[in-house]
């Protein structure tokens, strides 16, 4: 089975990464291609992988066939590759906004597609990846390119109205948890901690704290009562941010990140 990759960016490279350190394929199952000469001499150094400027040879070489480009330029890609497409390979999408009917129609043709939304912890294997398929896709391809998704992290098969709001709660949302860490830090130096320390106490919480909601399948809430004694130093930390509207605040990001979604 050979996977070709259009586009080797960062989403790319973990997905890569992911695949070869399971050993669900080898290098030589791995072809790329990318603009630049540097990224294409790095992605064969350190991963041993195939690369090539021509994204229609990699389209042409790969059963299944993984787009991962920015959005903006999946019109022109789709345009190059087009014609070497056929009914037999496996396309897969990680492009955000794109749907199946508008890459179908772009395509203009009958085509196997997968539309996946994973998120940048990919890259530490931590991923969490949305699926969803078009009718075409047999369920030995959906468990297949779940398999490849679950390699770099978990993979949850969703219907595709739900795509925009997992792009936003689960690609978009680690941008806002690093600001969460980055400030609470910040916090942390006002009170005269190092600002390495910081850092590290804050990720180490930020860490700890989504550990427990997926290994004990309590309620959030139920968790933030248990850190919250009578009278105590953490309660007064809630109240301050609820007075500064953050609930509010990271559910109005989550919206902003939908919408931004559709319209692309």
């Amino acid at each position: 089975m050979k996977i070709g990759f259009i586009g080797l960016g960062n989403m790319a490279k973990a997905m890569i990464g992911g695949m070869l350190k399971q050993g669900i394929v080898g290098a030589s199952d791995i072809i790329g291609s990318a603009k630049t000469e540097a990224t294409r001499r790095k992605m064969e150094e350190e991963y041993g992988i195939k690369t090539s400027a021509d994204n229609r040879q990699v389209a042409q070489q790969a059963q299944t066939l993984i787009l991962a480009v920015k959005p903006v330029f999946f019109p022109e890609v789709i345009g190059e590759i087009k014609d070497v497409v056929d009914g037999e390979k496996l396309l897969v999408s990680i492009a955000a906004g794109k749907t199946i009917a508008w890459i179908e129609e772009e395509f203009g043709k009958q085509i196997r597609l997968i539309r996946c939304m994973p998120n940048t912890p990919a890259l530490v294997g931590a991923g969490c990846t949305a699926v969803c398929s078009n009718p075409f896709v047999t369920p030995e391809e959906e468990a297949f390119c779940r398999k490849l998704m679950e390699s770099f992290g978990s993979a949850v098969a969703i219907p595709e109205r739900l795509m925009d709001a997992a792009g936003a709660v689960g690609g978009s949302s680690p941008a806002f948890a690093f600001m969460f860490i980055e400030a609470m830090a910040d916090g942390a130096v006002q009170a005269g901690m190092p600002r390495a320390q910081a850092y590290q106490f804050a990720a180490q919480a930020a860490l700890g704290s989504a550990k427990m909601v997926l290994e004990t399948g309590r309620h959030p809430g139920e968790l933030k009562d248990m850190v919250c004694s009578p009278g105590g130093t953490t309660i007064e930390g809630v109240k301050a941010l609820e007075q500064n509207g953050f609930r509010a605040a990271v559910m109005g990001a989550i919206e902003a990140c939908v919408e931004k979604s559709r319209k692309l």
